[in-house]
This record gives C-alpha cells, sequence and structure tokens, in this order.
C-alpha cells in the first residue's frame, strides 16, 4: 500500500480523486491516523453534488460519522491506478529485494528511474515527477483515472 507521506505528496501536487468502488483512503483528521477505509457501495459510499463530493458512511451505527467532505479524505491509490497515470511512459517494475522496487519510465526520450520501499511508492514517486513536468509544460498533465 501506499505510504500516507507518498499520497499526501500526490495530492498537494494536485492529482484529483473521483471516488469509485475498491478505492481506499484515510481521513485527514486527528484520531484517524493509521485507519484505511474502502469505498463500498454497501459501507461507504461516493455522493456527488453540486457544491462537492460527500462520501457516505453508510450503516455505521458504532460512529457518530455519517458523511465526510472529499477535502477531508486522502485517496491512497493503488498499484494499477498509479500504473494508469503513468500512461505510454511506463516501462517496467522491478522487485530488487525484501524491500525495494523500481519503477523505470521514459520520458522525452529519456529514462528516469523511481525507486520505494512499496511498489506503489515507486510508481507515487514517478507520477509526481510527470505532475511536475506538466507544471512546466513538458508532458501532458497526468489526469485521475475514473475507473478503479
Amino acid at each position: 500500500m501506499i505510504t500516507i507521506d507518498c499520497a499526501r505528496a500526490l495530492q498537494q501536487a494536485g492529482l484529483t480523486w473521483r471516488p469509485a468502488s475498491g478505492d481506499s483512503f484515510s481521513i485527514e483528521r486527528p484520531g484517524f491516523d493509521s485507519e484505511v477505509f474502502t469505498v463500498s457501495e454497501m459501507t461507504i459510499e461516493a455522493h456527488v453534488f453540486d457544491t462537492g463530493t460527500i462520501l457516505g458512511f453508510n450503516g455505521t451505527t458504532e460512529w457518530a460519522l455519517d458523511s465526510l467532505a472529499l477535502e477531508d479524505a486522502l485517496w491512497l491509490p493503488r498499484e494499477d491506478q498509479l500504473r494508469s497515470l503513468l500512461r505510454g511512459t511506463f516501462r517496467s517494475l522491478h522487485r530488487l529485494g525484501d524491500d525495494r522496487y523500481r519503477v523505470s519510465v521514459r520520458v522525452q526520450g529519456a529514462d528516469e528511474v523511481f525507486e520505494a520501499g512499496t511498489a506503489e511508492d515507486a510508481y507515487g514517486t514517478a507520477v509526481l515527477m510527470l505532475i511536475g513536468l506538466s507544471g512546466e509544460g513538458r508532458v501532458a498533465p497526468a489526469a485521475s483515472p475514473t475507473d478503479s
């Protein structure tokens, strides 16, 4: 799973999230530090309004939380979602050992390599690079996947 730090960096860089069933997220509020939630029509459902997206918690009687503004949620993208954000730049993923992964991408004819402790963080770091380049007008910006 992607680390909170990497997910937060992606969010701060401008990666947007359109919640879909199966997506994981954490709540950016005190007291929810290690909790991971999953969007599911049965328990947590995304409700889209003109004013924004709300995550509704269905049937969670043990909580005093009925809904959550999307701004208070931190998307924890899966490996496949991050790979799809790399689009045609993605070249390979290699496991370097028990605790390291390397993602290779090709941007403007040059190979770039990103290593991290999880495959998701290696992908996330590569996506961060693409977002940074898109701000410089060097590559097309990465868009959030609409399907999970």
